[in-house]
């Protein structure tokens, strides 16, 4: 279809479940007949949405030299991967909003653990919701919004969660259960699904399926056996595309998975964080990592030791390669039933992390560990194994499938379908990405903006409309972010710039 008619169809056509409704217009604008507007429609591909938790580009196709991610290493090599995405908000909540709204927080109004989509926006149409209306069959498993907080309008049938205790051992139960460490008192910090915790790791000798991911797979794999008869009818008339997403845990603490997955690292090979803050960045840039020291192992102050830090970035690992195992299996099972020629897969993960890096941990922040995600779009109609190195973030997912299945994108999206980065991957994009992350009680918002070579931040006073802190890293000659260097004479022009384009805003970044 060549660019003119997918355009048409993106902004025109009314889809339904039979097929196109009504295709007048596309005969008499293009000459097409009803047989070949009916392929059309038939096209209408699936898409398998993977969402992963608290998932940095810690793989091996983004270069790592340690993380065991075969299945998703294969991905990348049979579609597209992007270098640079970010997310909008550095936390689970928040974050989801706003890739699943296609809004950035600012308008989603959801900067925190407890809002739901829906509480300001109660008319909002969602991703999923947005492929029912559609014609789609749309299905819901395991993490997509934040746990508690899923949206039935956004399915065609209920959404899924699996049982399983957090820990495969008894005693870590019993721990966590007893109340063997109190929540955290950094409430900005705390997660509400998980009060009482124990140890933040555990390798236990089991079968995957002992935990939450492990189900998630094998509910996974269900659904698509019972959803590809209709995705592969013969019949147009009783075929119905799916739009099946799949939220894995892992790798969010705590850190547990079976032991086969600890036993592909050696602990003492693994590379330590590098331990310093940031040279001259001001406080509000950095959290005091309650969301981990709330875990029954973790200090209560102060700094993990080189012990616990090795054992903890190896419990990351171990649970990256377990999610990834789980990855592989639904994508052996799309071929097994073969759909892969006719179904998007996309995984993303919602956030960055920290590893130890500043003597920091978990998310939380503007830093480009926290806001730096990953991303791969594996479209069986576009090009196999190129990489995107231009800026993208989450709030482009959503007009991007949308223009992949050629349904409607609405204009009130906020992000912008990078379908174009798809067939020409050095093609000239956005100017910068944008992020933001509140700091609480004092009602301080810090808002970041990521340009080819610069992360730029400003904290400002909601109240008073003051900036109150400033930040700038030079990714290019300082890529760990040593140094904050806004406050050097030689940037005073530089900082005046980025303060332009950040109060500009992201429309005015977007791709001409």
């Amino acid at each position: 279809m060549n660019q003119t008619r997918r355009e048409f169809l993106s902004s025109s056509a009314v889809i339904g479940i039979g097929g196109i409704i009504s295709f007048s217009p596309l005969q008499d604008i293009f000459g097409m007949n009803a047989s070949e507007f009916s392929s059309i429609a038939a096209r209408r591909k699936n898409v398998l949405f993977i969402a992963v938790d608290d998932l940095r580009p810690e793989l091996g196709c983004y270069g790592h030299p340690m993380v065991k991610s075969p299945n998703i290493d294969a991905l990348a090599k049979n579609g597209i991967l992007f270098e640079r995405t970010y997310c909008q908000q550095a936390i689970c909540g928040p974050t989801r909003a706003s890739l699943l709204t296609g809004k950035r927080p600012d308008t989603t109004k959801v900067y925190d653990l407890k809002t739901h989509v829906r509480d300001a926006n109660p008319d909002i149409v969602t991703l999923q919701q947005h492929f029912k209306n559609n014609g789609y069959y749309s299905e819901g498993l395991g993490k997509l919004f934040h746990g508690g907080q899923e949206d039935e309008p956004s399915y065609s049938t209920p959404h899924r969660t699996a049982k399983a205790d957090p820990y495969a051992l008894d005693e870590n139960n019993r721990l966590r259960k007893s109340g063997g460490k109190k929540s955290t008192k950094n409430k900005e910090e705390a997660d509400p699904e998980s009060r009482m915790r124990g140890p933040a790791t555990e390798c236990a000798d089991v079968q995957d399926n002992v935990y939450e991911d492990g189900k998630y797979s094998e509910m996974a794999i269900e659904s698509l056996q019972h959803l590809a008869p209709k995705a592969k009818s013969k019949n147009a008339a009783d075929r119905q595309p799916f739009f099946l997403g799949v939220g894995f845990r892992k790798p969010h603490l705590p850190f547990c998975a079976p032991k086969k997955y600890w036993d592909l690292y050696d602990r003492a090979k693994i590379v330590m964080p590098y331990p310093n803050r940031p040279k001259n960045a001001p406080d509000l840039a950095f959290t005091t990592w309650g969301e981990l020291r709330s875990y029954s192992d973790i200090p209560e102050v102060g700094p993990c030791d080189e012990a616990k830090t090795r054992e903890l970035i190896h419990g990351y690992y171990a649970c990256v390669s377990f999610m990834d195992a789980q990855v592989g299996k639904l994508i052996a099972e799309l071929d097994r039933l073969d759909l892969r020629k006719d179904t998007i897969v996309i995984i993303w993960g919602d956030h960055g992390w920290k590893l130890g890096e500043y003597s920091d941990w978990c998310k939380h922040t503007n830093f480009e560990l926290d806001t730096h995600v990953p991303m791969i779009i594996s479209d069986p109609d576009y090009p196999k194994g190129k990489r995107v190195n231009a800026l993208t973030e989450f709030v482009d997912i959503y007009p991007t499938l949308a223009d992949l299945c050629g349904l409607p994108i609405a204009g009130d999206l906020e992000g912008t379908s990078v379908v174009p980065l798809l067939s020409d991957p050095k093609k000239v994009w956005k100017k910068a990405a944008f992020s933001q992350y509140p700091r609480g009680k004092n009602k301080i918002m810090g808002y970041s903006m990521r340009t080819d070579q610069y992360r730029y931040n400003e904290w400002i006073d909601l109240k008073k409309k003051d900036i109150v802190a400033r930040e700038l890293y030079d990714l290019k000659n300082d890529p760990l972010c040593k140094e904050c260097i806004v406050d050097k004479p030689e940037n005073t022009a530089l900082v005046a710039q980025l303060h332009e384009m950040l109060t500009a805003g992201w429309q005015k970044a977007k791709p001409q």
